[in-house]
């Protein structure tokens, strides 16, 4: 596979799937700079502290230790963590539009892998029979694209050990307008009562993590998250690749400290936000 590998290489050299760059050999390159260029890779913002431990949200002063944000404190979310690796912003703000929206679902085999990267980093003990399930998209908004960047995504992560695909059970039965463009409120009121599950018992007493490509508000998430609660998920984690600095505003059950919440960590996830 090796020698055919270098043979298709020099008929067709590799070029980075975000500039089209032709990527020059590095020995003991590893994914996925195999897909990706340095300038590219490198212009993708890491989300760093200080930022919430619960939903993420990054606090614009910089300086500090991580710490539970006003809104989770004052409006409980329902999921217990969410987490994202990187801003966006810059490079990866403009490579997740191409993905999303120019139809180059051929950019999941460089983006997979980053996200695959983080959660196994990220996932500590307590993910046994752990289910990923990736945000749906409605069969309207599903047929315009083509494809959901969600599920692609998911896939990766589903890779890992003890976790599980599930793809067909979380579905989106109300079209709703694009979240671009509404405010905090308007998010939460358009995505309620959108999602539906199938069949709940398949995740009673389950772990669900929830794979999205970008976590704004984290409205979506969070309902989502409400419809997986009530149906009987024992906890529900969320990730995506990127998160936006204006964290979680919804509505919740509660305010204080999340149970499991240790410190920095979450039971089965090291803190950080999606």
């Amino acid at each position: 596979m090796g020698v055919l590998r270098t043979f298709l290489d020099l008929i067709y050299p590799p070029q980075c799937r975000i500039c089209r760059t032709f990527l020059q050999e590095e020995s003991g390159a590893a994914e996925p700079s195999d897909f990706l260029c340095r300038a590219c890779l490198s212009a993708f913002i890491p989300l760093e502290s200080p930022h919430c431990p619960i939903c993420g949200r990054s606090f614009s002063q910089g300086i500090g230790e991580n710490h539970v944000c006003e809104n989770c404190l004052r409006k409980r979310p329902f999921f217990d963590w969410a987490g994202a690796p990187y801003l966006f912003e810059g490079g990866l703000m403009e490579a997740i539009h191409q993905f999303k929206y120019s139809g180059k679902s051929y950019l999941a085999k460089s983006l997979g892998p980053l996200l695959k990267q983080y959660a196994g980093q990220k996932l500590s003990a307590g993910f046994e029979r752990g289910l990923v399930m990736p945000i749906p998209l409605h069969a309207k908004r599903l047929r315009e694209r083509g494809f959901n960047q969600s599920l692609l995504l998911a896939r990766y992560v589903a890779e890992l050990p003890e976790l599980e695909l599930d793809y067909l059970n979380l579905r989106r039965v109300r079209s709703t307008q694009p979240q671009t463009g509404l405010k905090g409120e308007e998010r939460r009121k358009n995505v309620r009562r959108a999602f539906k599950l199938e069949d709940k018992s398949k995740v009673k007493g389950r772990v669900i993590l929830l794979v999205d490509d970008v976590l704004t508000t984290g409205s979506t998430l969070n309902e989502c998250a409400r419809i997986l609660k009530q149906a009987g998920a024992s906890r529900v984690f969320g990730l995506a690749l990127a998160s936006t600095v204006t964290g979680f505003k919804g509505k919740g059950e509660g305010s204080g400290r999340m149970k499991g919440i240790k410190g920095p960590r979450v039971q089965g996830v090291e803190g950080e936000e999606t």
